[in-house]
């Protein structure tokens, strides 16, 4: 725990071999860069098959964890979706609670789930998407509190063509304040949240934004971007990273995020954790992203978190 009340600064591990027989390497190489935490990215390492906990290999995964003196956290499959049809919900269910089961055998404390997408659609089915994610987020916080972890909901973009529709930050911790259950908090994704302002034409409001949902979130993703759409056919991974379009998962400092006005806006719940997720492509920089992250953990704000159930 670091002097101001942050918990530490993380990095998102990333899946080599598909049956995990080198995992181990991958957070050896993590840990030497000086982290305090890793993230297990258990959307991609083939521990929940069919809703349901593959034993051996969560065995091989837990193999590769144990004896690190490092925290963990967790983040579970991308495509579960609380604001999806309601007949598709228990199949989302199930795939949560078998990826909640994994992130307590890991020992982690802060399981990330993105928040909720729909098509674009009128106010009324928008609405009736928000009334199914705050049923179900109250129902998972509660299982969350039996496994001793905290649901860190995701801010989300939706897409560049405009059909799908995502929460603001503002809109999100709204939710959270109406959910008010301590064990459901916020992931704050800059980049994924200043992609999705830009495409709203509200990039100014970015920092404000940010400030709003800034006392709910316990857990942290950084990386870099610049926040433009990425609505240009491109050759390369390179050519994108030229025209600075898209969710590039950048170093920190390499695109145009204000991380010191955040920092100076934001005020954070005690125990946050800056997670770095860094494209593979710039692994590279992985050092310096460290250290400029760990400058922003030292400089942020903390506050006590919001009473809640």
């Amino acid at each position: 725990m670091f002097s101001n009340g942050v918990k530490g600064i993380g990095i998102s591990a990333h899946k080599r071999a598909h049956d995990l027989s080198d995992f181990g390497a991958e957070l050896d190489m993590i840990e030497a860069l000086g982290v305090d935490s890793i993230e297990i990215p258990t959307f991609d390492v083939d521990v929940v098959v069919g809703g349901r906990v593959r034993r051996p290999q969560l065995a091989a995964l837990l193999s590769a964890c144990r004896g690190r003196d490092v925290l963990y956290s967790v983040h579970g499959p991308l495509a579960i979706n609380f604001m999806d049809e309601a007949w598709r919900l228990p199949r989302h269910f199930e795939v949560l609670e078998a990826s909640l089961e994994v992130a307590a055998e890991l020992g982690a404390e802060h399981y990330v789930l993105h928040s909720g997408l729909a098509p674009r659609q009128q106010a009324a089915g928008t609405e009736a998407a928000y009334d199914r994610q705050r049923e179900a987020l109250s129902r998972a916080g509660d299982i969350a509190r039996q496994h001793g972890l905290i649901l860190c909901v995701e801010t989300l973009f939706a897409d560049y063509k405009g059909d799908g529709y995502a929460s603001s930050p503002r809109r999100l911790a709204r939710e959270l304040s109406t959910i008010a259950h301590r064990h459901v908090m916020a992931t704050i994704d800059f980049s994924h949240a200043y992609l999705k302002l830009d495409f709203d034409g509200e990039r100014d409001r970015f920092v404000a934004e940010i400030a709003a949902l800034a006392p709910h979130a316990k857990h942290l993703h950084i990386h870099d971007s610049f926040g433009r759409q990425d609505d240009i056919w491109m050759y390369t991974e390179g050519e994108r990273l030229a025209y600075g379009h898209g969710d590039l998962h950048l170093p920190v400092g390499w695109g145009d995020i204000p991380w010191q006005a955040l920092m100076s806006e934001c005020k954070f719940p005690e125990g946050t954790l800056f997670n770095i997720e860094l494209n593979q492509r710039y692994w590279y920089a992985a050092t310096e992203c460290v250290e400029a992250t760990r400058g922003l953990a030292h400089s942020a704000q903390t506050e006590q978190a919001p009473i809640a159930a």
